[in-house]
């Protein structure tokens, strides 16, 4: 009677599981050795990794040159990147300002009117009223003494004509005079920018 009780536990007992060892698959073998083969030529017969088009391709002298955005020795000036980059952030990209808060650029008379009063407002700014196209500002316009000349011609020829104005543009040269007159301080606003446009002014 045991003996058959033995064996009845024994058949209802399962063997125990074994991992069983899976190859991989022979498709995936063929495209990893094809994959090693590829990159071993590709390193033979490539040039040395020393060579410059693995890097940014610049020379030792560009590496050393002016800084990005600046202008080289008989470069041109790119007055509009000027512009985006030193006043669209008040007078806007489209040149119409912010009503009540900050001019317009696009028909200004202060734009395209007398040059040596634009070029005065660029380098040292304004600090009190000023009336444009009828309606009045007051605030303050920071100083761009620190601009080159160059550059100052450039941003000033780009808005004198830019969007509807159509003034012709200014040099350098302008720049470089108004820059020995000697004044450090902000203009009060627009009377005295007008006084500049006076005989001896």
């Amino acid at each position: 009677m045991s003996d058959d009780t033995d064996v009845r536990a024994q058949w209802r007992e399962n063997e125990d599981p074994e991992e069983a060892i899976r190859p991989m698959p022979l498709i995936a073998l063929l495209i990893a050795v094809f994959m090693v083969l590829w990159a071993v030529v590709y390193i033979i017969y490539s040039e040395p990794l020393d060579n410059a088009r693995f890097g940014d391709q610049r020379t030792l002298a560009e590496l050393s040159g002016p800084a990005p955005g600046a202008p080289g020795a008989g470069a041109a000036v790119d007055g509009k990147a000027l512009f985006a980059a030193q006043c669209a952030a008040c007078h806007q990209a489209t040149g119409k300002g912010l009503p009540g808060v900050f001019p317009p650029l696009d028909g200004s008379e202060w734009v395209h009117g007398e040059p040596r009063i634009l070029a005065n407002i660029l380098l040292h700014g304004i600090d009190g009223e000023i009336e444009v196209e009828g309606q009045k500002f007051k605030g303050q316009m920071p100083a761009f003494a620190q601009l080159s000349d160059a550059e100052l011609a450039g941003v000033a020829s780009y808005i004198r004509g830019a969007w509807s104005n159509k003034a012709e543009p200014l040099k350098a040269e302008l720049f470089a005079t108004e820059r020995k007159s000697g004044r450090s301080a902000p203009f009060e606003g627009g009377a005295a920018l007008k006084a500049l446009a006076q005989p001896g002014g």
